[in-house]
């Protein structure tokens, strides 16, 4: 459920038109609804209420320090990935002790920042990382506390970009890797392991690769016990995934049910990651047709917003709902949805059926609040997006448009 809906043909964002938004802010736009940020996350924390639990929003997923803040007072906790997310995620709100660092490449001034805000755990993914914060930690005289990301080799059916718990992936380490490293870990006099971590892949649209990683994990937790490891938090990670098209995932409630019968008797903290389930359907991109172009072989319509402002669809071959922002009841056409940059990856969908436009006209690009504006660019020198964060009939602008001048701000 989200909260954009058409009122006698013209499409909505809570209460604001949003022909209105796009008059005043200019496209291409993204637009975030409030009210489905509090009801998405309240519908997945709530889904494992059953047991001890931290959900810490994946901020990868859209980094806007509004939205953040608007999740931290629902009691979110983030999980990051770089100094930069530490630092937006602090200005944000967030309690430091609500914060889990995962990634692969932590720096030693990123581990040094993080030891500093207090967060609650490092998400370790190699042994080589492990002896890094170690040795952090001492020169700081302080104790990190940390989590190995375990691989399980589950292989989570999805798209191969956005897999990430298999052999062949960069993340994490294997079981039997695992076991030397909170060995390790255990015998070190500035590092504390607290906790497992695992994380298969995202969009995943069956429970299936989730229980099939939990099983793994369970026996290797007793075994951790046998060496003397007490664990105290399972993070399993995020990867639920939404519906772009015609994909069927699974409602959070029934995500928590199934886990919470495996777990319910285990001594855990149990944390949750989830980023797209919360942010991507709570945001729209909005797009003006420029020109539109007929050739022989293809039907053109050419928008001012491009790869470089939501790179989903040229970089995975994704799906992104598009529709009139107002309703003219044309015919339909089957068109490639492109924008003005050079590249012929540079499009929006191709062979999409939909109700005919004229330039000047506003479509809309739906579930675009997750990896959205977070992965855009400044390629071709084009200036990034506005965000808006909507509540009720209150707009925020939680980003302005950059300038010109932002573009070669820091160039010499």
């Amino acid at each position: 459920m989200h909260h954009f809906q058409y009122r006698e043909g013209k499409l909505h964002a809570e209460e604001v038109g949003v022909r209105q938004l796009a008059e005043q802010y200019g496209t291409p736009l993204y637009i975030y609804s409030a009210a489905t940020l509090r009801r998405h996350f309240e519908a997945f924390d709530s889904a494992f209420r059953g047991l001890d639990h931290l959900t810490c929003y994946s901020v990868k997923a859209n980094s806007n320090v509004s939205l953040l803040r608007l999740l931290a007072q629902q009691g979110a906790g983030m999980d990051i990935v770089s100094g930069g997310e530490l630092y937006r995620a602090l200005k944000a709100g967030v309690a430091p002790e609500k914060i889990v660092y995962s990634g692969v490449g932590k720096k030693t001034h990123e581990i040094r920042e993080a030891l500093e805000a207090g967060i609650l755990m490092f998400n370790v993914e190699s042994t080589a990382e492990l002896e890094r914060i170690n040795e952090v930690a001492g020169d700081m005289g302080k104790v990190a506390k940390v989590s190995f990301r375990i691989n399980p080799d589950v292989d989570p059916k999805t798209h191969p970009y956005i897999s990430t718990g298999m052999k062949k992936n960069k993340f994490g380490l294997d079981i039997e890797h695992s076991l030397k490293a909170y060995e390790r870990a255990r015998d070190m006099e500035f590092v504390e392991p607290v906790g497992m971590d695992c994380h298969i892949g995202s969009q995943l649209t069956t429970i299936e690769p989730f229980l099939e990683a939990l099983d793994k994990l369970i026996a290797f937790y007793n075994q951790l016990g046998d060496m003397g490891v007490e664990i105290k938090f399972l993070d399993l990670g995020g990867g639920l995934g939404i519906r772009y098209n015609e994909e069927e995932p699974p409602h959070p409630e029934e995500f928590g049910k199934a886990l919470t019968e495996k777990l319910k008797d285990l001594p855990l903290t149990v944390i949750l990651e989830p980023g797209r389930v919360i942010a991507g359907n709570a945001g729209i991109m909005i797009t003006e047709v420029v020109y539109t172009k007929q050739t022989p072989s293809k039907n053109f319509v050419i928008v001012d917003g491009a790869m470089n402002d939501l790179v989903r669809p040229a970089l995975y071959d994704s799906y992104h709902r598009i529709a009139e922002v107002e309703e003219r009841g044309r015919g339909v056409v089957d068109v490639d949805i492109v924008g003005p940059i050079c590249e012929s990856s540079d499009f929006l969908a191709r062979d999409r059926d939909i109700p005919a436009v004229e330039q000047g006209e506003l479509l809309a690009v739906f579930s675009a609040g997750a990896y959205g504006f977070t992965m855009s660019s400044n390629y071709n020198s084009r200036r990034r997006a506005c965000e808006l964060l909507v509540d009720g009939d209150k707009v925020t602008v939680a980003r302005k448009r950059e300038t010109y001048e932002d573009l070669i701000r820091g160039e010499i």
